[in-house]
């Protein structure tokens, strides 16, 4: 007897509901949580594959260099993903106090597309841009 798949469409936001409705803040809080999960997930595999090369150590200098270099950029990954938990967490903070979706800067909202885009926003399109044109000013002078 063949078992019968239930396929459930998955929920997505859209623009006819009303802003950060219940139903969004369920969507983006899920999201976010299996995202962390996701990322500590495979930093923690990453740490156990390569937890067997700290204790080798070879003579010869051009391997030492290669696993240093590797060392580094594994260094600099994972510190790139304890950065995206720290957003996360904010974000999940915004969604509980209530202030998940709308900009830092402005106060309006962010907008689904862009939140679906990058859950951890926190600047609209146009405070996004506007920080970085004036980011740029900044380093070109």
């Amino acid at each position: 007897m063949a078992k019968k798949t239930i396929s459930r469409k998955k929920y997505i936001p859209n623009s006819k509901e009303k802003y950060m409705c219940a139903k969004h803040k369920k969507f983006f809080t899920d999201e976010l949580i299996n995202w962390k999960k996701e990322i500590i997930r495979s930093n923690n595999l990453g740490n156990l594959l390569n937890s067997a090369d700290d204790n080798v150590s070879s003579a010869d200098i051009v391997d030492q260099a290669s696993s240093y270099t590797d060392k580094t950029v594994e260094m600099k990954a994972l510190n790139r993903s304890r950065k995206l938990i720290s957003k996360i967490n904010s974000a999940l903070q915004r969604l509980k106090d209530g202030t998940y979706g709308f900009c830092e800067e402005t106060g309006e909202p962010i907008g689904l597309k862009r939140l679906m885009a990058r859950p951890v926003a926190t600047l609209s399109i146009e405070a996004q841009e506007r920080h970085e044109r004036d980011e740029k000013i900044f380093i070109d002078d």
